[in-house]
């Protein structure tokens, strides 16, 4: 069901707003929020039917209510004051007042596609093989999203539906997706047989379904003819560039590939320094096994990045210096062979920004969305760089975009970690105590949360809340133990960045009794 307000289109089953043919990012209790005031156009909703619609009972604070009420307004071009749309009614809640007319959802047109691909089953007796059919899931997913006006579900989100019995249609109507495309691998020593088949998920039909025979060695080749048989059916135009995979990776030895499958297996392992560790080891021994793999190199380049950033562990000023002259030089290899290559460019990007060069890391991140455009990574990671520019509701809205497409992320912690950041910096504290404590649930490992938790609570009074957030912070990462360390430890940033942190996040730290030197 839609409903059609001036220019805007509130699709229920898809959950997205449009305004023309523009998508409105918004994060999902916003669009509960304004999905239920417009469903409720009837009468006046109070603040208890919110809570019971839209957070299950909960009790939430009257700022976060409220900052979630202005959202939903901002979306649709209404305001506090303007109340054009949304109107409060004294000391009895607030009403959606616009005109509106309920539609039938148009049938996503064949021509648009949106997907999710599911992780693939591995019939191999070894479970210690998963890895296998993961990487060629990621590797579809990252294929699909090259195809020109897609819309592909990230590999984060479909990993929580791996070993789940599943509904395709009931996929379909919580993702807003029309396709759904699943498979399973055998795998023995030297062969590989993929079966595969695309499922509509309005209908529950299958579209097509095919297997693939190939041998190791050739497994990049089969994997883009999935991809092209897939667009063949769905009328879809690759871009130009959808192949160039098959002929750069062409002569990498099979067991380099494999050693790059399991390290990005442990890289998408819930984010800690021993995962990393892993990951980067596998990636190593790629490298050492085939030295001109540029898949080993990204690999490789993303741990060691990762790592420079030091959320999960103190790290050395002589690794900072060491790892990130390693890091850049694979990486200018990488892009030497591959200028297209989306993940070479989004780590790159978190290098420049590691290494404060905000500028170049912001043009490195744009380049990665526009080569992958549903590169979470990338587009989390460029949030964080337009925080540091000083531009917090610009690194909201890509935020706010990650939402869309990870709504089911296990590592969503990342993304509720930098939308509460950008709360705090605009000094919104509500907000920001709300995404922090989000992120903080999902992930509670790295001590940047914690931190900025307590600059949040401090700064809306919480002392004690505060004080508790900075001990576990120091608890995580010792090394941060006054405001001068932490700007040592986390350099980064312009100046505009810094005199929002010192008006907002400072003053909430000292507050708790955080000491300066």
């Amino acid at each position: 069901m839609e409903f059609v307000f001036g220019e805007h289109r509130l699709d229920a089953d898809r959950r997205e707003l449009r305004q023309g043919g523009a998508r409105i990012a918004l994060e999902p209790q916003v669009f509960d929020v304004l999905l239920y005031l417009v469903r409720n156009r009837d009468r006046v909703v109070t603040k208890d039917d919110l809570l019971a619609a839209v957070w299950g009972g909960r009790i939430v604070s009257e700022s976060t209510l409220a900052s979630r009420i202005n959202a939903a307004r901002k979306a649709i071009g209404d305001s506090g004051e303007a109340q054009r749309l949304i109107r409060t009614v004294a000391r009895k809640g607030i009403r959606f007042i616009g005109a509106a007319r309920e539609e039938e959802a148009a049938v996503a047109a064949a021509s648009r596609l949106s997907i999710i691909v599911l992780p693939f089953a591995s019939q191999s007796n070894d479970p210690d093989q998963e890895y296998f059919a993961d990487g060629i899931t990621d590797d579809l997913t990252t294929d699909l999203a090259r195809i020109s006006d897609s819309f592909v579900i990230a590999r984060s989100t479909a990993f929580t539906y791996k070993g789940q019995a599943i509904d395709v249609k009931q996929i379909g109507r919580d993702l807003g997706i029309r396709y759904v495309l699943e498979g399973s691998v055998r795998r023995t020593v030297d062969q590989v047989q993929v079966n595969v088949q695309l499922i509509d998920a309005l209908s529950g039909a299958h579209v097509w379904a095919e297997r693939f025979e190939t041998d190791r060695r050739n497994l990049a080749a089969a994997q883009s003819e999935i991809t092209a048989r897939l667009t063949q059916t769905l009328n879809l135009e690759l871009v130009k560039d959808v192949g160039r995979r098959i002929e750069l990776e062409k002569p990498v030895d099979p067991d380099a590939q494999d050693f790059v499958m399991r390290g990005w297996a442990w890289y998408h392992r819930p984010r800690s320094a021993a995962a990393t560790a892993e990951a980067q080891r596998a990636f190593e021994h790629a490298l050492a096994i085939d030295p001109r793999s540029v898949e080993a190199r990204v690999g490789l380049a993303r741990a060691l990045t990762v790592h420079l950033v030091g959320n999960f562990e103190a790290r050395s000023l002589n690794a900072l210096q060491g790892d990130s002259a390693r890091a850049e030089r694979l990486l200018l290899e990488a892009i030497e062979s591959d200028p297209n290559h989306a993940a070479a460019r989004s780590t790159m990007g978190l290098l420049r920004r590691v290494q404060n060069r905000l500028a170049e890391a912001r043009i490195e991140f744009e380049t990665a969305i526009a080569l992958g455009s549903n590169d979470e990574f990338g587009r989390g990671q460029y949030a964080w760089t337009l925080l540091l520019l000083g531009e917090p509701e610009a690194a909201i809205a890509q935020g706010e975009k990650n939402l869309r497409v990870t709504p089911r992320d296990p590592t969503l912690w990342g993304t509720y970690l930098v939308l509460g950041w950008c709360r705090l910096l605009l000094n919104e504290a509500a907000p920001a105590i709300d995404m922090l404590i989000k992120s903080r649930a999902a992930n509670p490992r790295p001590w940047v949360t914690h931190f900025g938790l307590a600059g949040a609570l401090g700064l809306n009074g919480d002392i004690g809340g505060a004080k508790a957030a900075i001990a576990e912070s120091m608890k995580l990462n010792p090394e941060v133990h006054s405001l001068a360390h932490f700007r040592a430890y986390r350099p980064w940033g312009n100046p505009q960045y810094w005199a929002l942190f010192e008006k907002t996040g400072a003053t909430g730290l000292r507050r708790a009794g955080f000491p300066d030197i």
